[in-house]
């Protein structure tokens, strides 16, 4: 049976809805005798319900994972629902008939999705990074033709700007934050469909880029890792010819060249790396022909330079996620195992004694998604694909070993980016649905 509880105190307002096991809350605050000023703003509402009463109303809202604010109107029983103002009261207008709320940021549970600004350019197979100034640099991607522009994110005034364009128009690149703060941008594909081997810089006081050296081999689809001494690993991925690499080389950032070191057992794409406690890096899956996937995994040690097999996975997969948990351990989920198969499977690699064991399984399959470390120690992942563009949400619990599907984000995409700020809420950009067009929209969770 479902219950709702409200607690009034000053003009803030705590409401708590339960379906058995299910709860979920939020705290809103109160502007009595108000209402938003939306004709002439961006302000509408995204939806509007009857409701008996302003508590009703605040139940609509928050059984809608993307509502950021409510307004009731007495008289009609009208209960207005929004979701894309990021000043709402800066748009109020006195209203006695009218009650209006907010839900206070962050107070969601389970963590819900708003929406906020857009960004400048549609993008997907772009990357984003989290500069230590808290803003968020998207760079590169496509939207009907490779892009070499890069935009930035502020949190504060929840919009995007253009910042300097990159050298060279780059895809299915990767990005490596460097111990100074610069961004460094590495391969991928060109607007030819060539693959590339230059890298650049970002520097984020100027917004400027600058050209550093080429790594000795051209590619794409490929990982990047910054390591303790804070030189950058790069490894495998596909180069020119369609050759799938074994291939490594280092990046330094002090003389702003690379070093060819150890190969990889078995040269691979689509597959993740995942810096571990002891400053190793492991390499997890990938595929060399797109229609059948690896199960292996392996290491690289920085101290001698040598990759080393290590324990093999239950299920073979690609395009999937892994993420290292506060206990060291890595939890990969999801993928392609091969061609039209997709995976909601899960395992954990313990380190110390270089083996997998299963976990629970996500509700839904997906490949292509993307999944972030939370500071409670939780794993959020959000979307992907099943073949169609997914919007659903999902929480693995290290503790118990499960997931939970929470609040839905408000477009289903994939190759998008999800970037942590530096106040614990996750950043979701662009992507795309079936890969027919890009999308310009990011949300908030």
């Amino acid at each position: 049976m479902a219950s709702i509880t409200v607690y009034l105190c000053f003009s803030f307002m705590i409401i708590t809805q339960t379906f058995g096991q299910d709860i979920r809350s939020e705290e809103m605050s109160l502007l009595p005798d108000a209402k938003f000023q939306c004709a002439n703003t961006t302000c509408l509402p995204f939806i509007s319900v009857i409701t008996t009463d302003i508590r009703n109303c605040q139940f609509a809202c928050l059984g809608q994972g993307q509502c950021i604010a409510a307004t009731f109107h007495q008289s009609t029983s009208n209960c207005e629902l929004f979701d894309n103002m990021l000043n709402q009261n800066g748009t109020m207008l006195a209203d006695v008939d009218a009650t209006s709320m907010n839900v206070i940021s962050g107070t969601r549970f389970p963590p819900g999705w708003t929406m906020t600004g857009n960004m400048r350019i549609g993008r997907w197979r772009h990357t984003a990074s989290t500069l230590a100034n808290g803003l968020v640099l998207v760079s590169g991607g496509y939207n009907g033709a490779v892009l070499n522009s890069a935009e930035l994110y502020n949190l504060s005034s929840g919009t995007w700007t253009i910042t300097g364009n990159m050298s060279v128009a780059r895809q299915y690149h990767t990005t490596s934050i460097l111990a100074n703060g610069s961004v460094l941008v590495a391969g991928g594909q060109g607007s030819s469909s060539a693959y590339l081997n230059s890298a650049e810089l970002y520097n984020p006081s100027t917004g400027t880029w600058t050209i550093t050296g080429n790594m000795s081999v051209a590619r794409q689809y490929h990982t990047a890792s910054v390591l303790a001494n804070g030189s950058v690993l790069v490894a495998g991925g596909k180069g020119s010819s369609s050759v799938y690499l074994n291939n490594a080389e280092l990046y330094n950032p002090s003389t702003g060249t690379w070093t060819t070191t150890g190969n990889m057992n078995v040269g691979r794409e689509y597959h993740t790396a995942s810096v571990l406690a002891n400053g190793s890096v492991l390499v997890v899956g990938g595929t060399n022909n797109l229609f059948s996937a690896f199960n292996s995994a392996e290491f690289y040690n920085p101290s001698t330079g040598i990759w080393t097999i290590t324990g093999t996975l239950s299920f073979a997969r690609y395009q999937h996620t892994a993420s290292t948990l506060a206990n060291g351990q890595v939890l990969v989920a999801g993928g392609t195992s091969y061609a039209l198969s997709y995976l909601n499977s899960a395992e954990l690699y313990n380190p110390s004694t270089g083996s997998w064991t299963t976990t629970g399984n996500m509700s839904d399959i997906r490949f292509s998604h993307t999944a972030s470390s939370l500071p409670n120690g939780s794993v959020l992942v959000a979307d992907g694909s099943n073949g169609a563009g997914l919007s659903s949400v999902e929480l693995y619990n290290p503790s118990t070993g499960t997931w939970t599907t929470t609040v839905n984000m408000s477009i289903a995409r994939y190759y998008h980016t999800a970037s942590v700020l530096a106040n614990g809420q996750i950043l979701v950009a662009g992507g795309t649905y079936m890969e027919i067009s890009p999308l310009n929209s990011a949300e908030l969770c």
